[in-house]
């Protein structure tokens, strides 16, 4: 299982909402977090999933997320 950090562009619970269903089917419930406190937001993801998959998946949720 790899854990992934993205620096994404998400900024509220709301944004959260709407990627919930888009991460949940590529990572997994309960798989992956997003640091809203942090000025990166932080997105965390501990799941066999790949990065292209990750970043696709917020995409698909109108988002965009840069590996660290």
């Amino acid at each position: 299982m790899n854990t992934l950090k993205f620096k994404t562009d998400i900024k509220c619970g709301a944004c959260i909402e709407k990627v919930t269903p888009f991460l949940d089917t590529v990572a997994g419930k309960e798989n992956w977090t997003v640091d809203l406190q942090s000025p990166e937001r932080l997105l965390t993801v501990a799941a066999p999933g790949s990065a292209e998959e990750i970043k696709e998946a917020l995409q698909k949720a109108g988002y965009t997320a840069d590996l660290l």
